[in-house]
C-alpha cells in the first residue's frame, strides 16, 4: 500500500513518532513537497512491517514490486 493509504488507517502523528520525525515532515511527504530519502524509505518499510514497502516509496532506487517475494508474501 502507499503511504497515503497507510496514514488514512494509522495516525500520521504516531508514524512520525515511530520514525523520529515531525508530523509536518510526514505531511510534506504526502503532499510531495519533500521526497522520501532511500534511508527513510527503508525505515518506513521496517516500521510498517512491510505494509508500505521501500520499493513502493522509491522504485527509482529499489525497483518496482514485481513478485510476491518482494511484497513479503511467503
Amino acid at each position: 500500500m502507499d503511504l497515503r493509504t497507510y496514514t488514512k488507517n494509522h495516525s500520521q502523528r504516531l508514524l512520525a513518532e515511530k520514525l523520529g520525525v515531525t508530523p509536518a515532515l510526514v505531511s510534506q511527504w504526502l503532499s510531495g513537497e519533500t521526497r522520501i530519502t532511500a534511508e527513510r524509505a527503508v525505515q518506513i518499510d521496517q516500521t510498517t512491517n512491510g505494509a508500505v514497502s521501500r520499493s513502493e516509496l522509491r522504485p527509482d532506487i529499489f525497483g518496482p514490486l514485481n513478485n510476491e517475494q518482494d511484497r513479503g508474501v511467503a
